[in-house]
């Protein structure tokens, strides 16, 4: 039997991976974004802004590597100052 294809690309990717993950939640769904942390057989661990996300893989509805956030631009940096 194949592994269905969000799952499959989590599987395959490399830990440290930035990705986005959408899956269900009770009322729709949601998503993690960050670097792919761990992984077993049943959950897969995301590094979000808002720390550690631990995602069951039988609620995953779609995944896929993204690039590095953008870096900052001018106009934000003299913002922070």
């Amino acid at each position: 039997m194949s592994t269905p294809f969000p799952l499959k690309g989590l599987t395959e990717l490399p830990l440290g991976t930035r990705v986005v993950v959408r899956y269900r939640v009770e009322g729709g769904f949601t998503d993690a974004l960050g670097p792919l942390r761990e992984r077993d057989a049943t959950t897969c661990t995301v590094e979000t802004k808002r720390g550690l996300v631990v995602v069951p893989l039988d609620a995953v509805v779609a995944a896929k590597p993204v690039p590095p956030p953008p870096g900052k631009t001018a106009r934000t940096a003299r913002r922070n100052l």
